[in-house]
């Protein structure tokens, strides 16, 4: 499995994200890094 880090959480990271979860990929989204603050990334919070 591949892990990556996504730089930039804006129209295009979030563009990423949503279609490596929609694919069963072998890449794991191990890092997100972005300017904004986490509460205002609309995840789902980490359990």
């Amino acid at each position: 499995m591949s892990k990556v880090g996504i730089n930039g959480f804006g129209r295009i990271g979030r563009l990423v994200l949503r279609r490596l979860l929609e694919v069963k990929s072998n890449i794991d989204v191990v890092a997100i890094n972005d300017l904004t603050s986490p509460k205002n990334s609309r995840l789902p919070a980490e359990t």
